[in-house]
Order: structure tokens, then sequence, then C-alpha cells
């Protein structure tokens, strides 16, 4: 069974397609019966979720994120994966990832966070966003119905991580936060295990599960998609308030912070608010979390437009270092300069990366550049 599910995932054929157009094929291969118990897989596995309140015998609220959808029987919460039942809400993802690979630790990217390290990688289907220019929209804009599903509880995730020697476990692709009780609880579990934990969210979190959450996070890198609520309105359906309490939530708790800003020509790359933007962070979170400026390419709902001038990056990365911040990257630019870290005592590159791969480090196991000394911040081994 394993094999046919395979053929039809790398076919992009999503499970309601996989559904309706293999049953007959796969009713010879593997009998009707185990057809109808795959059918209803991803479907009847439910958890209770956290953070809600119940308004009635048959009307919830969910408080996981600013939205706060109120939910009666039969109705989907606006990130595809809750659903209230009898006076209580559940999840539908929980151990269903739609997603399950192992990635370069660069590529979420973290680039002061155990480099050169593989980390074992999990999604599942939807999120609490609405981004027009989002790269995994096959899986971030279905609803659990629509995605393969792997079947992976939290005890196999660490397991496969241990197994396939990952120092980490990465949290990402969609919006962790609406699988929030899998990743949790696999959390707490990789923790005991000595398994690092990190996610790459849209920060979109209230604040009580995300204080709940940075108890079991070692690293985070957040996408500030924008610096105006307009952007968020029109581009994201998020909350720009919340993304920026996230952020100093997860720097106060001693998670280590990375930030993604995808720099989108004509609709988020105005210099000043990119230095507004810079200057937030510095005055907020610090000199020393580290800025990556991400080009942007067509994709989903915004092909119209063009991919980032390199110029723009690079403007903007001068506008950051100005603004006093002292880890400012390029990223999606193979070979640009500005993928390396430099020491900001010494001004040498004490990392040089090409794309995702690491070409020389010179940090040592002290987290001190090797050639004048300088601690360089970050989790290093």
């Amino acid at each position: 069974m394993d094999e046919i599910k395979e053929y039809f995932w790398e076919q992009k054929i999503t499970r309601r397609q996989f559904l309706k157009k293999s049953f007959f094929f796969l009713a010879l291969s593997l009998g009707l019966k185990d057809i109808e118990a795959l059918a209803l897989s991803d479907i009847t596995c439910q958890k209770e979720a956290m953070f809600y309140k119940k308004i009635d015998e048959l009307t919830v609220q969910c408080e996981l994120c600013p939205r706060r959808c109120t939910l009666s029987e039969g109705q989907r919460s606006f990130c595809r994966v809750r659903e209230p039942k009898a006076g209580k809400l559940y999840s539908l993802v929980h151990s269903k990832p739609c997603a399950v690979h192992i990635d370069p630790i660069e590529k979420k990217p973290l680039f002061h966070f155990l480099p050169a390290t593989a980390v074992f990688s999990i999604a599942t289907a939807g999120c609490n966003f609405r981004c027009k220019f989002c790269q995994n929209w096959q899986i971030s804009q279905a609803s659990p119905e629509e995605t393969y599903n792997y079947e992976l509880t939290p005890k196999q995730v660490v397991a496969e991580t241990v197994k396939n020697n990952c120092p980490s476990i990465a949290y990402t692709y969609t919006e962790p936060s609406i699988f929030y009780e899998y990743m949790l609880e696999t959390a707490k579990i990789a923790r005991r295990s000595g398994i690092r934990n990190m996610y790459h969210s849209n920060g979109s979190l209230n604040p009580e599960p995300a204080q709940e959450i940075a108890l079991y996070l070692d690293a985070a890198n957040i996408d500030l998609k924008g610096f105006t609520q307009d952007f968020y309105n029109d581009y994201c359906a998020g909350y720009l308030d919340t993304v920026l309490e996230t952020l100093k939530i997860l720097k106060r708790s001693g998670v280590w912070l990375e930030i993604t800003n995808l720099v989108i020509p004509t609709l988020n790359d105005d210099l000043e608010k990119l230095r507004e933007m810079s200057l937030w962070i510095k005055e907020n979170l610090g000199s020393d979390v580290p800025l990556h400026f991400s080009r942007f390419h067509p994709q989903y709902k915004l092909t119209s437009l063009t991919s980032t001038p390199v110029s723009t990056l690079d403007k903007a990365r001068q506008i950051a270092m100005d603004s006093g911040l002292d880890f400012v990257y390029i990223g999606n630019v193979p070979g640009h300069m500005a993928e390396n870290t430099y020491c900001p005592g010494c001004l040498k590159a004490v990392i040089e990366r090409r794309g995702f791969t690491i070409l020389s480090n010179n940090i040592n196991p002290q987290g001190k550049c090797n050639f004048c000394g300088r601690p360089i911040p970050g989790i290093w081994a």
C-alpha cells in the first residue's frame, strides 16, 4: 500500500482525487475493505483541541489565534483543521502530516542554529493565513481531506528523527500553530530525548499558546511579511500586531530567533518601511537577531509580478545594517555575498555559504570567531 500511495503523492494527486479516480485500481490491488479503511483514516483521527472555550452546548470559540473562530456543529475553522462536536473542539490533523522531509537547517532558514546539520521536518494541511504569494499553497490552502496524509504519531516523529541522525525537528512548510497539539506533544517528547525543536511560523498565535510552545522551542524563524496592517489585510489576511507580540514573547522566552521578510516588488518594498521595520527589530528584539531578506519569485496568485531586483535586496540589507542590525542576509540569490555570516568585530566571513551548503565555518564550539575571538550569537553545538 505504501508504494501505491507514494506514487500518487509523487504525481501530486490530492487525497480526494486519490479516492475518486483510483478507487477501482486500488480495490483490485488492495481489496475493497482496505480502501474503505484508507478513505476514513484521515478524518476519523481527532484530538481534542487546546485553547478554546464553550459558548453553549453546540458552540465553541477557538482561542488559539487572533481570528478566534466561533463554530457550531458542522462548521470548520478558518484554518480548515478544527471542528466542533458535541460542544468540544477537535483538531483533525493530529499525527497526520502531509509533508515529511529531511532538510538542511539552512533551508528554514536558520543561519545561527546548528549549521550544516539535518532537520526532520513535518507539516499538516491548513493555515490561518491566506498569503497570495505562498510557496506551499498546495498544502497550506488545503483541508486535510484534500492532501495525502502520513500516519505518524509524536513518538514516531521523534523515533524517525533519531533514526535519521537529525539533531532537531522542524514544524514548518504550512503554519505549525494550526497543528499546535501535534507540535506541542512532539516537542515535549523530543525535549526529553535530547532532540531540539524549531518552527517556521507566521507568528499568528495568541499570547497564552505562544508562551506555552516557547517553553519547548529552541529556535524559531518568524515570517514578518510586511510592516503595515494594510499589507497584512490585502495579501495575507493576518494581523501585524499579533506577529510583533509573538516575536517579543519568543525573545523573552529565550528562544533563538531569526526573522524572514519576503521582499515583493511594489507591495512591501518601500525602503522607509523597511527602515522602520529594522529599527523596530533592533529596539524590541536586539541587534543580534538575524534578519533574512528573501527574494520573491512569481507564484500562486501573484504571477503577474516580476522577481525582486537584487538591487532592492542590497538596499534593504544596507538599510537594516545602518539601523544597527548585526546580521542581515539575502536569500534566494545563490552565490550572493550576503549569504555569509560576518563577524561584527573583525568583519571577516566566519561562515561561508552557497545556497544551503556550508563552504567553511570559522566559529569555534564556544561560539566565538576564530579570527578575533568575538562571540557570535547563536546555538552552534
